[in-house]
């Protein structure tokens, strides 16, 4: 079989079959491709069952050489493996080949996170207009730091998600898994006034937020909300939609809630990936001893 039919019949799999989300579908098309375009220019492999553990490997190491960071190299190992895996099971190919592929040892990054004092002077400060635009910027903002949702979580809450009686969202996740949030009333404060706005739209759209020409969000627009006011209240470098999400998980553990309901918040379907904001609290715990115990070990 070639490997360009290999993957298209796999990435199809992936959306037909396993509901993968698009950031996920793209993610992989992109690595896969860029493999297969490596594979034919590099080394003139067309067919799937020419690929070899080596060749894996020569691959790999290649892209380790144009200074990626050990954490997209284990990404695009993880879509190759994953690829073959599936070639294995529906026997495209009678072994394996990316069985055993070292991976580059990743250091461990502690998550950055905004602090809440910042956030609570962003959300109810004056820093958002009273046109469609302003208020649908603050609902996205409040959202994505008072429920910890994914990007595309936000993107895809419907209308009926919300729901006021309850003061709960609906939230649809990876591979489609719904769970329900409990959300605070300054979500439907600024709920409210958005409404006030979208509902002067020309617009059949279901999703709840909109561009200003009525159409669903797109990942690039919910970033730059994201990235442009918090560069209003902190200078820290990494300003994303994934850092109120670690935000609003490592707040919560340090006002004392339990580990498990904040990994049910999350939508992570093992504890271990929540503990990491466990580390985030106990650095924070540790400048607090810093600062202020008299034995501690002040320069």
């Amino acid at each position: 079989m070639e490997l360009t039919s290999a993957i298209q019949q796999y990435l199809e799999y992936l959306q037909y079959q396993k509901r993968s989300s698009q950031h996920t579908l793209t993610a992989y098309e992109n690595d896969l491709l860029g493999f297969r375009d490596d594979l034919l220019s590099q080394m003139g492999v067309l067919m799937l069952e020419d690929v070899t553990n080596r060749i894996i490997g020569s691959h790999i190491a290649a892209l380790a050489d144009r200074g990626l960071a050990p954490a997209t190299l284990n990404r695009k190992i993880s879509a190759i493996q994953s690829f073959f895996k599936h070639c294995h099971r529906h026997d495209w190919v009678q072994k394996n080949p990316a069985v055993n592929v070292r991976r580059p040892k990743k250091a461990k990054r502690l998550p950055e996170v905004v602090r809440a004092e910042d956030m609570t002077e962003l959300l109810e400060g004056e820093l958002f207009g009273d046109d469609f635009t302003g208020r649908r910027d603050k609902l996205i903002l409040t959202l994505l730091y008072a429920a910890g949702l994914r990007r595309e979580e936000l993107m895809n809450i419907r209308l009926g998600d919300l729901s006021l009686s309850d003061q709960t969202l609906k939230v649809t996740g990876k591979r489609n898994k719904q769970r329900i949030i409990p959300v605070a009333g300054v979500v439907f404060d600024a709920w409210r006034a958005y409404m006030l706005e979208r509902d002067k739209l020309e617009t059949n759209e279901d999703f709840l937020l909109l561009t200003l020409k009525g159409k669903k969000l797109y990942p690039g627009l919910v970033y730059k909300v994201a990235k442009n006011y918090l560069s209003l209240i902190t200078t820290m470098q990494k300003k994303s939609p994934h850092v109120l999400r670690h935000s609003f998980a490592t707040h919560l553990l340090n006002e004392g809630s339990n580990l498990q309901a904040i990994k049910e918040l999350l939508g992570h379907s093992s504890l271990a990936a929540t503990q990491v904001y466990t580390h985030t609290s106990l650095e924070k715990l540790k400048d607090v001893y810093n600062q202020a115990h008299p034995k501690s070990q002040k320069s």
